[in-house]
């Protein structure tokens, strides 16, 4: 019998906050300037009451002066929510 503990198996999941910091601080993006540049892209639409802008082949959606998420045009797979792993296993 042996006295070694088997490894269990967990499904990682990765947060959006994680891969956003990981790409700033690991990777060198600089997050304020995309911030700043999606900002000056939705800024004429928010400013006349739009819910959502598209530019530059995106869809930029809006909501309570927040841009909420950023849509691929020309892509339905975008508009669906996106799955878990362990959802896709």
């Amino acid at each position: 019998m042996s006295d070694q503990i088997e490894p269990t198996r967990v499904i990682l999941e990765v947060t959006d906050h994680a891969v956003l910091r990981y790409l700033e601080r690991v990777q060198g993006v600089d997050v304020e300037a995309i911030r700043m540049q999606i900002r000056q892209i939705v800024k004429k639409g928010a400013e006349l009451g739009a819910s959502a802008v598209t530019a530059e082949g995106v869809r930029f959606v809006l909501r309570n002066n927040s841009v909420t998420t950023v849509l691929h045009r020309g892509r339905p797979e975008a508009l669906r929510p996106s799955r878990s792993k362990q959802e896709r296993d």
